[in-house]
């Protein structure tokens, strides 16, 4: 299996320590979920680019944790491999510490659930009006599955 990750940080926000361990924690999840030949670009950025994001793209103006933008592309590049442009995601630094506490989880298992859930909307989940909540099972298939992935990972550190 072979994926395209690619990791960057907003310009002008202070790039977390922990950044290097991003691309190949999502390339172990996109293998996990049984993915391949995907390209996937996760941006780090702050609150008020985030609610910038969230206000242009869903209309809602208020900074969120995690935004999924699918491109859905396919093309073969010049060695004949097959690409699939999955799209893009954006994680709020800000409010990863936020989540953190409210959920009552390292900011380590926050950060591993963002990637995860940012991963399955790229590749066509949804989750209509469920939301993860705590001490509340998850019955839709995609929050089952970023349950799943994440039981899979819960020894892993990126933080």
């Amino acid at each position: 299996m072979m994926n395209q990750i690619f990791v960057s940080c907003e310009e002008g926000l202070d790039e977390p320590s922990w950044i290097n361990n991003i691309e190949p924690f999502a390339q172990k999840v996109v293998e996990a979920a049984g993915y391949d030949g995907e390209e996937i670009s996760i941006l780090f950025c702050s609150d008020p680019m985030i609610k910038e994001l969230n206000a242009n793209y869903r209309n809602i103006d208020a900074p969120t944790d995690v935004l999924s933008f699918e491109n859905g592309e396919e093309y073969t590049d010049e060695e004949g491999k097959e690409w699939f442009q999955a799209g893009d995601i954006a994680i709020s630094v800000d409010t990863l510490p936020k989540n953190a506490e409210y959920f009552e989880v390292s900011q380590n298992e926050e950060l591993k659930r963002l990637i995860i859930h940012g991963i399955l909307h790229l590749n066509g989940y949804d989750h209509g009006e469920e939301h993860v909540e705590k001490g509340v099972e998850p019955k839709c298939e995609m929050l089952v599955l970023q349950k799943e992935l994440m039981e899979k990972f819960e020894s892993y550190g990126l933080i």
